[in-house]
């Protein structure tokens, strides 16, 4: 659907319209007293949420493409339904290819609080069965309010088992990545991916992050809690239906890698996903579902 079209069926007034952004790509843009939002159709990906009034909990690059095909770096990407390099060596992108395709919108609401609903889904097509994957569905759903909540629904439309990892990339502004901690994985064992992928045990501390870190905390159910003294703030994230929590920042020398994000701009930032990787997986049975939430909240 154009922009048109999609405000013809979907648009609240004074609350959500659809536009074509710079680089080919359309999005959602919600404003309410309570909060502001961007989502665009590709990748169903949220970009931007920020209470009205208030700093952006989001970050996002800005040097990102914005363009059919490309990652979007900063805001969630939608991790399905591998993450990282696909194992086996097989086919496929890094992190699936949920975050480069276009989605569909399904619905869209005006809830009793004053927050908005909306909502996006994904089939198999040509492409993802070339892939192996031919029988599924995807749905994700946004409420944006004073909080953000979030819900990544997959089913299993087929006969044999469904096996995928799934991961909400959630790209969180920060003061500065050095001022800040992150609470809540405190003994969880984690796979450290910058050190040869060994298995290690957090102490019982908050992760603080002085270097490069790329951390898979498994087994892990438990909220996360960043705190942010120089902006004053608490990032709150709970969840449900996840087993994984992953920690992230490129830190100098990856991020002078990336084309898509200026020099210092991983000072600014600090990932904390919702997940299930690794040995957290989920394997779905013919005519089986998955539900994974978070909610995210400023303190």
């Amino acid at each position: 659907m154009t922009s048109t079209e999609l405000n013809r069926q979907f648009a609240l007034a004074n609350a959500l319209r659809f536009e074509a952004a710079p680089g080919g790509l359309t999005r959602a843009i919600v404003a309410t007293p309570l909060a502001e939002a961007e989502i665009y159709q590709q990748g169903a990906h949220l970009a931007h949420w920020a209470v009205r009034g208030r700093k952006p909990v989001l970050f996002m690059s800005s040097k990102s493409f914005l363009a059919p095909g490309k990652p979007i770096r900063g805001g969630i990407p939608i991790i399905f339904p591998w993450f990282g390099p696909r194992s086996g060596d097989k086919p496929g992108p890094p992190h699936g290819f949920a975050r480069t395709v276009l989605w569909s919108v399904e619905s869209a609401r005006l809830l009793n609080n004053g927050a908005v609903e909306i909502a996006f889904g994904l089939a198999a097509d040509q492409a993802s069965r070339a892939l192996g994957f031919d029988a599924f569905a995807v749905r994700f759903t946004a409420t944006i309010g004073s909080e953000l909540s979030m819900s990544l629904d997959v089913s299993n439309r087929g006969k044999a088992p469904l096996v995928f990892e799934e991961a909400l990339h959630t790209y969180l502004a920060v003061s500065s990545v050095r001022d800040i901690a992150v609470h809540g994985l405190e003994g969880t064992t984690y796979i450290d991916k910058t050190d040869g992928f060994s298995r290690k045990v957090q102490p019982d501390a908050p992760i603080r992050i002085g270097k490069e870190t790329d951390q898979v905390h498994l087994n892990s159910t438990a909220a996360c809690v960043i705190s942010d003294p120089p902006w004053d703030r608490r990032i709150v994230i709970s969840k449900t239906g996840s087993n994984s929590s992953v920690v992230w920042n490129p830190w100098i020398a990856k991020a002078a890698t990336f084309q898509d994000m200026a020099p210092d701009e991983w000072q600014a930032m600090v990932c904390v996903e919702t997940a299930n990787v690794a040995g957290n997986a989920v394997t779905l049975a013919a005519g089986e579902s998955h539900r994974l939430t978070t909610t995210i909240s400023v303190e």
